[in-house]
């Protein structure tokens, strides 16, 4: 374990000049900020794969990805229809769309949408292109 750390700080300390020798400038810093974490926050690991449900508790989708803007949560990206990955698509819906709760009972976190699966099949298509390309 010690050479396994010994080693990644090595080659990190390797990369950096290599990285910073290919930028033009260097951005500019802010010392951080820290802060703490409200009992009633979620973390994105809770999120991402987060089967999202309807009213009557039908899977309607997938939570996949999250869209941030302006430092601040734009949106969920929803991984819908398909099956094991084939002929799903991706829609994007706003944050207050989903209902996020927490059920201790079951010990995990639990999505609401007001839209049927069908809707969202019909919903503008999102596509993982451009800069967004995975």
């Amino acid at each position: 374990m010690r050479r396994l750390v010994l080693a990644s700080l090595a080659a990190a300390m390797l990369a950096g000049p290599a990285l910073a020798a290919g930028e033009k400038a260097a951005p500019a810093t802010v010392a951080p900020k820290f802060v703490n974490v409200p009992q009633d926050a979620v973390l994105s690991y809770n999120l991402i794969g987060l089967n999202v449900t309807d009213a009557q508790n039908n899977t309607v989708g997938e939570i996949k990805d999250l869209v941030i803007e302006n430092q601040k949560l734009a949106g969920y990206i929803l991984s819908v229809g398909g099956f094991l990955g084939m002929g799903e698509r991706y829609v994007v819906v706003a944050p207050d769309s989903v209902a996020l709760g927490y059920d201790a009972d079951a010990k995990k976190w639990k999505a609401i949408i007001g839209a049927s699966k069908d809707q969202l099949k019909s919903a503008p298509e999102f596509k993982y292109d451009g800069k967004f390309k995975r």
